[in-house]
């Protein structure tokens, strides 16, 4: 326990932006036992080193590798954020130091130290497969946020790879799991994203699939069905009990990552569609209060583009097409900038939503891409396979980083040549505009494959704040 709260805590978005730059960025890496099946060569947790002026800046500078092979490791977080400083917070003085990284196919949870050894963070404890299933009923855990009342992970699927998923919650002190969330689950059954509005006690939660939908790739027949995720959920959040589900429509196909607006006095935020099985195009969703209601409606569109069936993979041939496959977006702190990672296409888009009902593209950068392969402005003769996936802002705004593995089955089935991992870096330029490429900065991670990132003192996507 600290005498005062974490120093990177901060009350309020506009606190937050007022943040020193990051030194380390942590990444969730698949390994050779995950991509190719080897032993002894597991997934890890990647340092990759930010300060500026430092003689690493822009290179790897650490690993720390999970203990067993095959834990596809995904969406992590930290044990503790600044929603520790919210007024109903039994916990002010906790501190920002563990870092919780899922296993979606081990089905467990590593618990790494970072503190006092940021390049080599140190495994503590592992919440295993058995307490996981025994305590919640649920596998296959996905994504972590750090709440106010503790740690919370979703989790895509039931004991047996089928639903329904959920959420469940640990403690953030011993990481002993609590237990399910849900009190009343209403008609939510797949599961992936979520987050909340602190100040007016809801939560959102977003729909992928099942464990047995996904794990062997993306399955033609069950697509061309509409059977992955078309909806999203409104909780009633210390309650947990579930309000009303909006649907976004049949052919909107693997509804992902939910990004609520980081101010707490507004009731709204964004959600990305990943395929319309209409046209192939990717959209974003604006979810929204109004009238006493909970409402929500497309406010992006992003088309497939034309393509030689030669340059595409199997799965895609008949189509003619790249899809976007729209997999990822980040909201900046100040609820100004949107980025969307269109995974498919090799971009990614920027769009100023300071009017969210009306968001404006500002621009396009392109790096990889199924068919253009783009190399990146350090190695103009290099093509690049992969594309934006996990996007990753920095508190102030000023950097954008991104990464280009999804799922490592997934990978292999829209880049059957083998797909390469790399980093990169995007500057925003001062008072706001178009995104332009650090051109300097590539980390190249070969055949291991970079995922998720989180920021050593918080970035926009690992906190939420009751205060404006």
């Amino acid at each position: 326990m600290l005498l005062r709260p974490d120093p990177t805590f901060y009350p309020s978005p506009s606190a937050a932006e007022q943040a020193p730059p990051e030194s380390y960025c942590y990444i969730t890496t698949l390994g050779r036992s995950t991509i190719f099946g080897d032993e002894g060569q597991p997934d890890s947790l990647t340092v990759v080193d930010l300060d500026s002026h430092s003689n690493n800046y822009g290179t790897i500078v650490g690993q720390a590798h999970m203990p067993n092979d095959g834990d596809e490791v995904h969406h992590f977080g930290w044990n503790a954020c600044s929603s520790s400083l919210c007024p109903n917070t039994p916990h002010p003085h906790i501190e920002r130091r563990y870092l919780l990284v899922p296993g979606i196919r081990s089905n467990q949870i590593h618990i790494f130290d970072v503190k006092g050894h940021q390049q080599k963070p140190k495994l503590i404890h592992t919440i295993t497969n058995e307490e996981i299933v025994r305590k919640t009923g649920y596998t296959a855990p996905h994504t972590i946020h750090c709440g106010p009342t503790g740690v919370y992970a979703s989790a895509l699927g039931s004991d047996g790879g089928d639903g329904p998923g959920g959420i469940f919650v640990i403690d953030h002190q011993n990481f002993n799991v609590l237990g399910r969330w849900e009190v009343d689950r209403g008609p939510q059954f797949l599961s992936y994203d979520f987050w909340w509005n602190l100040a007016y006690d809801v939560m959102i939660t977003s729909e992928w699939g099942t464990p047995n939908m996904f794990f062997d790739g993306l399955n033609p027949e069950l697509l061309l069905k509409g059977a992955y995720g078309h909806q999203l959920h409104v909780w009633d959040l210390p309650k947990r009990r579930h309000v009303k589900a909006l649907e976004l429509g049949k052919e909107q196909q693997m509804i992902l990552e939910v990004r609520p607006a980081h101010d707490p006095s507004k009731r709204y935020g964004f959600a990305c569609a990943a395929i319309s099985i209409k046209d192939l195009s990717a959209a974003v969703f604006l979810w929204f209060y109004e009238n006493n209601d909970w409402h929500v409606k497309k406010v992006i569109e992003i088309p497939a583009q034309p393509a030689d069936p030669a340059d595409l993979p199997p799965l895609l041939k008949a189509f003619k097409a790249v899809p976007p496959l729209l997999t990822a977006i980040e909201l900046s702190i100040d609820d100004k900038f949107l980025y969307a990672s269109c995974w498919g296409t090799g971009e990614l888009h920027q769009y100023d939503v300071s009017d969210p009902h009306n968001p404006k593209l500002v621009t396009v950068v392109e790096i990889g891409g199924i068919v253009k392969r783009t190399p990146h402005p350090k190695h103009p003769d290099v093509p690049l396979n992969g594309g934006p996936q996990m996007a990753c802002i920095s508190l102030d705004g000023k950097r954008v980083y991104s990464t280009n593995s999804l799922y490592s089955t997934w990978d292999d089935q829209f880049y059957p040549d083998g797909l390469k991992g790399w980093m990169v870096k995007f500057n925003v330029p001062e008072g706001g505009g178009a995104i332009e490429y650090d051109k300097e900065f590539f980390v190249d991670f070969k055949e291991e494959r970079p995922h998720h990132m989180r920021l050593d003192g918080g970035d926009a996507s690992s906190d939420s704040y009751c205060y404006s």
